[in-house]
């Protein structure tokens, strides 16, 4: 019965390991796709962004990335990452209810 207890709980903390392990890397890939891809084909500075995360999200798909400018530190870019990158949502920090898309500096309209 011990020996039995001791292989469930080890099973279980594999699971929660193999888990962890497998979202924090989807999220440095997904994170690291799109720095190159603002970097190499967007052509901006890696001096120009701000923040960049890699997210686990509750909704379809699972992984994104946000973005924020260093020139727009109040608005969030929301970027997929899995075959093609794309733009795909903004967001203003400060809940503005009038923001518009003609407004904001790095806004990709697809």
């Amino acid at each position: 019965m011990r020996k039995s207890i001791k292989i469930l709980i080890f099973l279980l903390l594999l699971l929660i390991s193999i888990t962890t392990i497998y979202v924090e890397v989807n999220k440095m890939i997904y994170k690291n796709r799109v720095m190159e891809y603002l970097v190499a084909e967007k052509g901006y500075n890696k001096e120009e962004i701000k923040e960049i995360k890699g997210v686990w999200g509750k909704k379809l798909p699972p992984f994104y990335t946000t973005v924020i400018f260093k020139d727009e530190p109040s608005i969030i870019y929301s970027y997929f990452a899995h075959n093609d990158i794309k733009q795909f949502e903004y967001r203003s920090l400060n809940n503005e209810v009038n923001l518009k898309s003609s407004d904001l500096k790095h806004y990709e309209p697809y």
